[in-house]
């Protein structure tokens, strides 16, 4: 579709006809009338096109840009809003009122926040720098060694996140999601409660205190409720399925009195409820604002027509969601692949032959990306990518094998391997409570001295002077390290994994980690990798041979800066590429197994099927592999997974099966 830009009639707004580049049912949305106003827009449909053209209408009919309120969820969308706004109404970007929800909180506190103590030039802490206070709070709170078993700051701040953003008791939100410290709850509490104080003495606030603290004056002053509501005529909302319950009730108050409120989501794509998003606040709309309009844009302009049908197919066995259907404007293409393989082995050679094919066919590796349900399911594929020369880059996060809890456990097998690796010395020391650099450095020295430092574990003469707290902690490691020794320990490298977690690690995590879960799991998975191994030095060679080259050097010509894409399904929501891998594609694993306590469960795992989907234009391939491992290490059949069982059994015709084998 052609686009042209006229130059803006005196006083700023464009002349008449710039709604003609909407398509019918983007136009409806942007001429809608007053009142609360629902839009669902299908994946590709162009939905933050129709709230600007919205906007710009809306300014088109004499809304002061100061009456005007754009609400999005990150810098980037909202930087993208404004600019196409400029370039229809191009002298009101500075007037509008457009950001992410936690800059609009900053714009209204920076005003008013004297009104809860705050002096109007408060900080905003980053996340770090909220960490190192909750630490102070619990240093002043908690005796040394009662702390021992008390969360760490980083856990702390997840609970009191999830509380607020969810609108949830703390206590409801510890026994659900963090049941390991429910003796302590009001212990917890009474750290929070610091924490707050401290805050407010500071005269900082963190980021999640920009949005508790606006819905508070919003509620407890009701000249602010009144000036705000009497203020903004209309308030537009990006993406409103990724809203929690804390972000719908401050745009409740600040609608209630005018109620020309408009929401643009998509109940198919609402896949975040881990970050406290909740899909009811778009599904219960029309309930909670009555009368409302509501309009669909069903009209995808991104992929070709067999890649829609695949997510229109797999979506309509959700239960609770608005009927839609995307349509597609592109002529057929070629047939999705649905990939069977063996194992993840063999899936990650089938997709880096597969990419390097279509890198030579013409297609640029930018242009690919391969998408899974949980960052350890791409290990293999990392390392078969090095092995090739693939360059890649990861959008889920670190590298698999640059994350921080697997350099720990990696630490502790170097140790076994090259027990005067003082790197790894450290590292495993200082995972312990009560030991710092300066315990850790110590000790090493005293472990090395004779050059043999497990011949000094044995006889116990290392460690006698440390403080009780480091001393007890390094007799810990000193029985796990001497464990790890014994002859059914060095020859299984898996069933290393298991019992560093089982002496402390998962412990560790648990306090540690908000995402702890998610990282034993990392942890269990490479245990299973290394099932494959003979022994840890086999195991550990292969790591450190694919890690000590760069992968943007191996590349072989081309454009430097040019990287096949690597995402979980989460990082990848709002993307597209030409070319779409997915993998996976099995029972557990997608959908994953611990994503399936509830129906609500398994309708969230969906619609993350179908976010993968969607973000192909031109070629598809699911993958399934038929064989994995499960907790005891034994090899198991995987069955397809359920989304894909779906689609073939009322579509077989859209995809093409390959069964994958090796060439002899």
């Amino acid at each position: 579709m052609r686009q042209y830009f006229l130059d803006p009639e005196p006083g700023g707004v464009r002349r008449p006809g710039f709604l003609d580049d909407l398509n019918a049912e983007q136009r409806r949305v942007a001429e809608a009338g007053s009142g609360p106003l629902l839009v669902l827009a299908g994946a590709g449909t162009g939905k933050t096109r129709t709230l600007v053209y919205r906007a710009a209408h809306l300014l088109s009919q004499g809304v002061d840009p100061e009456r005007l309120m754009l609400l999005t969820f990150t810098n980037r969308a909202a930087r993208e809003m404004t600019d196409r706004l400029t370039q229809l109404v191009p002298v009101v970007a500075d007037r509008l009122w457009a950001g992410t929800f936690h800059r609009i909180g900053n714009r209204i506190l920076r005003r008013h926040a004297d009104r809860l103590g705050y002096g109007a030039q408060y900080g905003i802490v980053a996340r770090d720098e909220a960490a190192d206070l909750m630490g102070a709070v619990i240093a002043e709170k908690l005796p040394t060694v009662e702390g021992r078993r008390f969360p760490k700051a980083e856990v702390l701040l997840a609970m009191l996140s999830s509380a607020v953003n969810t609108d949830r008791a703390l206590k409801d939100v510890i026994q659900r999601e963090y049941v390991q410290f429910f003796s302590l709850v009001e212990k917890i509490d009474d750290v929070l409660t610091g924490y707050l104080q401290k805050k407010l003495e500071s005269n900082v606030m963190d980021y999640d205190d920009l949005l508790v603290n606006w819905r508070l004056l919003m509620t407890d002053f009701e000249d602010l409720r009144e000036l705000y509501q009497e203020q903004f005529e209309h308030v537009l909302v990006d993406e409103y399925q990724d809203t929690n319950r804390l972000q719908a009730a401050i745009i409740r108050l600040m609608t209630e009195r005018k109620r020309n409120l408009m929401v643009v989501g998509d109940d198919c794509q609402a896949i975040y409820s881990f970050r406290g998003a909740t899909v009811k606040n778009i599904l219960d709309f029309p309930q909670q604002y009555p009368g409302c309009q509501v309009h669909r844009l069903e009209t995808n302009y991104r992929s070709i027509p067999q890649v829609l049908e695949i997510a229109n197919t797999s979506i309509r066995h959700n239960r609770h969601q608005y009927d839609k259907a995307l349509k597609g404007t592109r002529d057929p293409g070629e047939r999705p692949a649905y990939a069977i393989l063996t194992d993840p082995d063999m899936q990650a050679r089938f997709v880096a032959q597969r990419v390097l094919e279509l890198r030579d066919e013409g297609l640029e590796l930018k242009e690919i990306a391969v998408l899974y349900r949980a960052h350890y399911q791409a290990m293999e594929l990392q390392l078969e990518l090095q092995r090739r020369g693939v360059p890649f880059t990861i959008r889920s996060g670190l590298r698999f094998f640059e994350q921080g809890h697997i350099r720990d456990l990696l630490a502790h097998l170097r140790v076994l391997v090259n027990p005067l690796d003082q790197l790894a010395w450290l590292r495993v020391l200082k995972l312990r409570d009560g030991i710092g650099n300066r315990h850790a450095s110590t000790l090493y020295a005293e472990l090395t001295r004779g050059g043999d430092p497990f011949g000094a574990l044995r006889a116990g003469t290392v460690g006698h002077a440390l403080p009780t707290r480091a001393r007890k902690s390094f007799e810990e490691v000193r029985e796990l390290l001497l464990d790890l020794t014994r002859p059914s320990m060095v020859t299984h490298p898996q069933a290393l994994f298991e019992h560093i977690l089982g002496s402390g690690y998962e412990m560790h995590l648990r306090a540690s980690a908000e995402n702890a879960e998610q990282r034993i799991e990392d942890i269990r998975q490479l245990g299973h990798f290394a099932a494959q191994f003979d022994d840890v030095p086999g195991f550990l060679g292969e790591l450190e041979l694919v890690e000590s080259v760069a992968a943007q050097d191996l590349q072989r010509g081309g454009n430097p800066d040019e990287c096949l894409v690597l995402s979980t399904v989460h990082q990848a929501k709002g993307l597209e590429w030409k070319a779409v891998f997915v993998l996976g594609l099995s029972e557990g694993l997608f959908p994953m197994a611990r994503g399936l306590n509830t129906q609500d469960d398994e309708d969230e795992e969906r619609r993350l099927f179908y976010v993968a989907v969607t973000r192909a234009r031109d070629l598809l391939y699911l993958c399934h592999p038929q064989w994995g491992r499960d907790r005891e290490r034994q090899r198991v059949l995987l069955r397809p997974s359920r989304f894909v069982q779906e689609v073939l059994a009322r579509r077989r015709d859209l995809v093409e099966t390959w069964q994958i084998g090796e060439r002899r």
